[in-house]
């Protein structure tokens, strides 16, 4: 099962000031196309604390319905995959703006994978396209930006 996170202390107010004036961007929101007949909504969570291999700790998230496949240890399409998730719902904890892929959009979205792939340190932290993830919109709703995004 994935460990917890949270959101960056020190930061929230600055991340929730970003979310709320980003701009919800239209595009394909589920790899492949159209979402599974049972993909509920995202859920946003209070409470929940996540530390990622920086240190860098979170107090809420956003599960979201996802196709499993890999996370990247940044957000473009050539970096290294570090952890691959193999759940068709999982937790994120904020998105950052990065490549252009498949969704038709260039945001992507922090996450722990469910196994490690690569690079162990990392203890496969780090990003999805948003083609991966379906939210409605991207970014998905209660999802603050990365504060170093």
């Amino acid at each position: 099962m994935k460990r917890s996170r949270a959101r960056a202390r020190g930061v929230l107010g600055v991340a929730a000031a970003l979310a709320a004036t980003a701009t919800a961007v239209p595009g394909n929101a589920w790899a492949g196309g159209t979402p599974p007949a049972a993909a509920g909504a995202c859920e946003t969570r209070e409470g929940v604390q996540h530390v990622d291999w920086t240190g860098m700790w979170f107090d809420h998230d956003v599960v979201c319905d996802n196709a499993p496949g890999d996370v990247r240890l940044q957000s473009f399409a050539s970096s290294p995959v570090v952890g691959r998730t193999l759940t068709t719902r999982s937790w994120f904890v904020c998105w950052k703006l990065g490549d252009a892929h498949a969704g038709g959009n260039s945001i992507w979205y922090y996450t722990q994978g469910d196994e490690v792939v690569s690079r162990p340190s990392t203890q496969a932290w780090g990003y999805m396209p948003a083609s991966m993830v379906y939210s409605g919109s991207h970014p998905a709703p209660g999802l603050p930006r990365c504060p170093w995004g």
